[in-house]
């Protein structure tokens, strides 16, 4: 059987349970404990071990273990949580993610870190008080005492040293892929199966026999040194399938007399099973069942266990109503979580390339019908048309995610740096729901997490500085995230010193990347950061100091065809504001051409067209409704033959950001949907291009890359007569 679909659902849902995990301890941090949270983290630990569990992942399962133990004693108030014992669980969750890494390599076997393992478990063994667990339950509400109590109280405690499993699965078992055999084979991984009884009591005749359904029970003797609770979780994922009974050795008569009544065989019948198995004594038998006879003649009904740990005081009623109420709670949870599919990435890329092909193949054939001049065809193939559309909208939106998937990282940044350096900072994160397309957030981590770093590092002064300048000593790191002209930005702010533009300067002329008289803008200086090896911090450090990542940072950028730009004012603080395009598959497109060849500008970056006069002076700017707008000749930024004499021009007005620009060209050809190819390595460098297209007629568009256009159009007219092609490397 090949388990490795099932491996990778493993490795995906224990990275979403240890993010979530991570989350609620940095909560807990900043806003202190809640039954909720603590009890989140917990479930995160049971179920990580639960699946681990499935797989025989041994050094997750006994990790987990230990770690489940302190987070309980926590919530039952053992122990209390303390921030030395939150910073030790987030290091265990680290390491936990170091283990899923190995498992997704096939290194489940091989310990990545034995060392770091053994000092996390002596510390969490050390807040356990090195105090062996109780082997009879994992829980204090059902431990068993050594005091001696008088007989009629149903807590005489029976001989026997074994733990007894009373399971009847549910009929449906077998439908859901689950084989009753599996847990009862993995039960004797954990210890020896003394006595083992079917019961087939339930299976029907022939002629009404269901081959997928279950009709077996068992009764089951096991040997082990466990708790209740490894003994639960066997069963975790038939719980809500099965009935499932644990009795622990030296088990009370009270809990043996729940178990009997509970069950559907006749009460001597499954007595008859524990004498068998040497479960129960004849005399502690007779002595159940006369005690179940003298609680119905008394008219007391026979006990259930949960209305016994009640009446002894062991569990109060409120425990037992939040029980309940959260379990409905998690049912309801369950049921959401079952409208959710998870498709794999490559299935997902695959149908994407397939929806492009079917736009560029629509687009095929509403040309020909055009040519034929048959307004049937026209309109049927019109109507197609519009089908694919919506099929594209819904395929690409698929592929959009919640940047928070990004964002949701860096609270535990801002923390170990923050500790790290000794400062204060608050993380304050809006529009984590603003949406981008899955491949560009997954390699949007890299350049945000340096951001992030070195605006702690650099950008927020120390506590001193802060309050010498009036400002409070906690500071600040800011994340947004929104939509903008057809593009999503990211805005990376802090409240610290602000850009040294005198000192970025003097550094650029000193390693002689300007010229000593150079006249540049604030912002010019502020991109020299991005030059390799540049930096002006006075020493090294851990964290940044050496030149290397911001220029990494920029070229990672560049290749989703997005850009960055920095606002930043001396002793106020900085914001670093990168524009992305919403996806890198499909757009929608406006075609024009210039000569004999097709340009697609994106159509969310169109703001209008218009007439080109015939003269608009020198100055590359053109009066539009009585602002002015600086322009560029397609014509002559891609070095094309001339313009006939008098042809007439247009002019298409765009916007990138806060900048408007103009693109003359000869025609305006109307919206295309286009499907975005990478260009070739000979072409990939040039500026001003951004993709290329195929159009219905199979001939290649080139896509017009709109925010290097606009950045040059706007500080050409400064700069008249500098020359005008833009293709160099």
């Amino acid at each position: 059987m090949d388990l490795s679909a099932a491996r990778d659902a493993l490795v995906q849902e224990s990275r979403e349970l240890i993010a979530a995990m991570e989350a609620a301890l940095l909560d807990m941090e900043s806003e202190g404990p809640s039954l909720e949270r603590i009890n989140a983290v917990f479930r995160t630990a049971h179920t990580i071990k639960g699946s681990a569990g499935l797989f025989a992942l041994d050094l997750i399962v006994s990790f987990t273990h230990v770690m489940e133990s302190v987070l309980d004693r926590v919530r039952n108030d053992s122990l209390p949580l303390t921030p030395d014992m939150l910073s030790t669980l987030l290091r265990s969750g680290d390491y936990l993610s170091r283990l899923i890494d190995a498992v997704e390599a096939g290194l489940e076997n091989e310990d990545p870190d034995p060392a770091h393992r053994e000092s996390l478990l002596a510390t969490l063994n050390a807040m356990l008080g090195n105090e062996p667990e109780t082997k009879e339950t994992g829980s204090t509400s059902l431990q068993t005492t050594e005091t001696p109590v008088e007989r009629d109280d149903h807590s005489t405690k029976v001989s026997n040293e074994n733990w007894h499993l009373s399971l009847r699965f549910g009929p449906d078992v077998l439908r859901m892929g689950m084989d009753p055999m599996s847990f009862i084979h993995y039960l004797g991984r954990l210890g020896r199966i003394v006595y083992l009884y079917t019961i087939t009591d339930h299976i029907p005749n022939a002629a009404e026999f269901d081959p997928e359904s279950c009709y077996l029970g068992f009764e089951i003797d096991l040997l082990a040194d466990v708790d209740k609770q490894t003994l639960e979780n066997v069963f975790e994922f038939v719980r809500d399938d099965a009935r499932v009974r644990i009795l622990p050795p030296r088990a009370r008569v009270a809990d043996y007399i729940a178990m009997i009544d509970a069950q559907p065989e006749s009460r001597q019948r499954l007595g008859d099973i524990l004498v068998a198995g040497g479960t129960l004594t004849q005399h502690e038998l007779d002595e159940v069942l006369a005690l179940q006879a003298g609680s119905a003649e008394a008219g007391q009904g026979t006990p259930r266990l949960g209305e016994l740990l009640i009446q002894e005081q062991m569990v109060q009623a409120p425990v037992v109503a939040a029980a309940l109420s959260k379990q409905r709670q998690g049912d309801e949870r369950r049921s959401h979580e079952q409208r959710v599919i998870k498709v794999e990435a490559s299935k997902l890329d695959s149908l994407i390339n397939l929806v492009g092909e079917l736009v560029i193949a629509s687009a095929g054939a509403r040309l020909l019908a055009d040519r034929s001049k048959n307004a049937v065809l026209s309109e049927a193939l019109g109507e197609v048309g519009g089908l694919v559309e919506q099929i594209r909208d819904r395929a690409l939106n698929l592929r959009m995610i919640p940047i928070g998937e990004v964002f949701q990282r860096f609270p535990r940044v801002v923390r170990d740096v923050s500790q790290e350096l000794g400062k204060k900072i608050d993380l304050i994160v809006t529009g984590a729901d603003t949406e981008l397309d899955k491949s560009m957030v997954e390699k949007l981590s890299d350049p945000l997490l340096h951001i992030v770093r070195n605006a702690i590092d650099h950008g927020i002064d120390s506590m001193d500085e802060r309050e010498a300048a009036g400002k409070p000593s906690t500071g600040q790191v800011r994340l947004n995230a929104y939509h903008e002209s057809g593009c999503i930005v990211i805005e990376i702010g802090d409240d610290g010193r602000g850009l040294d533009t005198a000192r970025i300067r003097a550094k650029a002329i000193e390693r002689g990347m300007i010229a000593p008289d150079a006249s540049l803008t604030d912002a010019e200086i502020h991109q020299l950061i991005f030059a390799p090896g540049f930096s002006t911090a006075a020493e090294v450090t851990n964290l940044s100091g050496r030149g290397v990542g911001m220029d990494v940072v920029k070229r990672s950028l560049e290749q989703l065809r997005g850009e960055i730009e920095i606002s930043s004012q001396k002793g106020v603080g900085t914001t670093f504001r990168i524009r992305l395009p919403l996806t890198l598959a499909i757009i929608d497109g406006f075609q024009v051409s210039v000569a004999d060849s097709v340009f697609v500008i994106p159509l969310d970056m169109v703001v209008e067209c218009a007439d080109m006069s015939a003269s608009s002076g020198s100055q590359r700017i053109v009066n539009l409704r009585g602002d002015p707008l600086p322009y560029l000749r397609l014509r002559e930024v891609f070095d094309l033959p001339p313009a006939p004499a008098g042809m007439r021009e247009s002019l298409v007005v765009v916007e990138y950001g806060h900048h408007r620009a103009g693109l003359v060209v000869d025609r305006l050809l109307g919206e295309f949907q286009a499907v975005i190819k990478p260009l070739g390595q000979l072409f990939r460098g040039v500026k001003g291009l951004g993709g290329s297209t195929i159009l219905g007629d199979g001939s290649v568009a080139l896509i017009l890359d709109v925010p290097t256009l606009v950045a040059v159009s706007n500080e050409r007219h400064e700069h008249t007569g500098s020359g005008n092609r833009l293709l160099s490397n």
